[in-house]
């Protein structure tokens, strides 16, 4: 007869859990590629502000599925009369995470927000000049000019220092590079020579711990038990599955191997809402897939020569073929629902034939190389990049241009565009902060040259305006600016606007409280599974 272990046996064994309520939640996310790190300062993409999410918290941040800012590492602030001083009181009894290398040795303070500004400000602070780095969207806003100094007045206030009136200033420290990370981690780090571990090995007040990563694999995280919100740690163990194709996504979604995913194609949508067993959130996307001229380039240097690219794209023959019903035509340089946008401005007329006329008029020769990247993932603005390049170089090649696609991985696609290598790309953006400067500002002024600026455009003109804009808080008078700067962009095509795109969301019925965020993130704290 064959022996049974008895009950008593296999509990204390571990084979079985003793009652339900001790089962571990587990949440897997079908992510679409893999980080290059998780310094969130450092990057501007989706995919590795996703990855860094549940590691940190922000003084302030925005509320989930909303553009509200509210209180996070920060418990209030107080502006000036003068707009210029921000006072921000900071949360008693936050811990930090700890890894096989650190063990705090103290709660948060002001001394971890003066570290993770300080960083950014100056090229000079120690841990900058052992792991040299640079900071994108920090640069691209202009607050590596505009914040004169930031200073502790006790253990938990904060003050800083503005040169300007940023009317910006709050919600910009709501977004992901202004994570708050642990000066007594980085000193740790310097003092045994592995600064760069702040990138891989992070540290954070969030939600959830980071455990380890394997590119193109997953990254795991685990629940915090010390986290100062308790009641948003509904998940014991949370992963990224990272999966560049979204068939297979889907595929892992419909098995019940992953819980939620993003960025499915257009075409798995009608099976997707029809499966009893998933649920399919969809929002208005505050997006923008756009093509970029680079103007330091021969010869999109010339405002004709981008003027005959721009009227000769099929922009609904695009939205047709790769947006399908999930995408509408874009005119502007940002979305519809984004405040200030000017509705008067209109596009070109589709005309080939006065796009030939106006290369020829420039000298541009048939037979012309040019190169057009194209994206390797999937990004809500855009769901088939690969796709848009063959119709764009069908478009261009009937103007006498030999069209070469170009591709590389997400990481270095993004790297090569900032430093210039590129003809054409396509790319896109999503809103950050529901201010238009992150869209003006952070896309298409001269700051941005080097990091989101991938037109490479610097404009006298259109710069003067959206500085000015940023500089008044009266928002009649930003929004009068700011259609000034939508008007001289549209004149000068650094770009072509080619669609905003719905965003739909698929998860399993078994998740509960994901909210859909208007800027692209996937943020888990709060997410239950059942």
């Amino acid at each position: 007869m064959r022996h049974v272990p008895r009950l008593s046996t296999l509990l204390a064994l571990g084979l079985l859990s003793q009652a339900p309520a001790l089962q571990a939640k587990n949440l897997v996310f079908c992510s679409e590629g893999s980080p290059a790190g998780f310094d969130t300062a450092q990057y501007t993409s989706a995919t590795d502000n996703d990855a860094a999410e549940p590691i940190y918290n922000r003084l302030v941040e925005f509320e989930r599925g909303g553009t509200a800012v509210h209180p996070a590492l920060a418990t209030k602030w107080e502006v000036s009369d003068d707009g210029l001083r921000y006072t921000f009181h900071l949360r008693s009894g936050v811990k930090f995470h700890a890894n096989k290398a650190f063990k705090p040795s103290r709660d948060f303070n002001a001394d971890d927000v003066l570290f993770t500004f300080n960083r950014m400000l100056d090229r000079h602070q120690p841990f900058r000049k052992a792991y040299p780095t640079e900071f994108p969207y920090f640069v691209s806003m202009g607050l590596d000019k505009n914040i004169a100094r930031v200073e502790k007045t006790g253990p938990l206030t904060v003050v800083f220092t503005l040169n300007k009136v940023d009317a910006a200033f709050i919600q910009n420290l709501a977004m992901s590079f202004a994570s708050i990370l642990s000066a007594e981690y980085a000193e740790t780090l310097l003092a045994s020579g592995r600064p760069s571990d702040i990138n891989q090995q992070p540290i954070g007040t969030g939600p959830f711990v980071f455990q380890r990563y394997q590119k193109d694999s997953q990254i795991r995280f685990k629940g915090n038990p010390q986290y100062w919100a308790p009641d948003q740690v509904k998940i014991d163990n949370l992963v990224f599955s990272i999966n560049t194709d979204p068939s297979v996504r889907i595929q892992k979604l419909r098995r019940n191997e992953c819980q939620v995913t993003l960025h499915p194609r257009p075409a798995d949508l009608p099976a997707l809402k029809a499966d009893g067993k998933l649920q399919v959130l969809q929002q208005p996307g505050f997006n923008l897939g756009y093509i970029a001229y680079n103007t330091q380039h021969p010869p999109f240097d010339r405002l004709e020569v981008r003027q005959a690219m721009d009227m000769a794209v099929n922009k609904k023959a695009i939205i047709q073929a790769v947006y399908q019903d999930s995408g509408q035509l874009a005119v502007n340089a940002m979305p519809p629902t984004q405040w200030s946008y000017d509705n008067s401005l209109k596009d070109a007329p589709f005309d080939p034939e006065k796009a030939r006329q106006l290369l020829q008029q420039a000298g541009v020769k048939s037979g012309t190389e040019i190169t057009l990247w194209a994206m390797p993932v999937q990004r809500p603005y855009n769901p088939n990049a690969k796709l848009m390049a063959e119709m764009l170089q069908a478009d261009w090649n009937k103007l006498g241009f030999k069209v070469r696609i170009v591709s590389y991985e997400w990481g270095e696609y993004l790297k090569r565009m900032k430093s210039g290598e590129h003809d054409i790309a396509l790319i896109g953006w999503t809103g950050d902060n529901g201010d238009p400067d992150n869209w003006l500002g952070t896309l298409y002024n001269c700051d941005a040259i080097g990091s989101n600026n991938y037109s490479q455009w610097c404009d006298p003109q259109y710069d003067s305006l959206v500085k000015q804009a940023k500089q008044v808080t009266d928002r009649e008078q930003r929004t009068a600016l700011y259609q000034q700067a939508q008007q001289r962009l549209k004149q000068q095509v650094p770009i072509t606007p080619v669609a905003h795109s719905t965003v739909n969301q698929p998860l399993s019925i078994k998740v509960a409280d994901f909210k859909v965020s208007p800027f692209g993130r996937n943020d888990f704290s709060g997410v239950s599974v059942d």
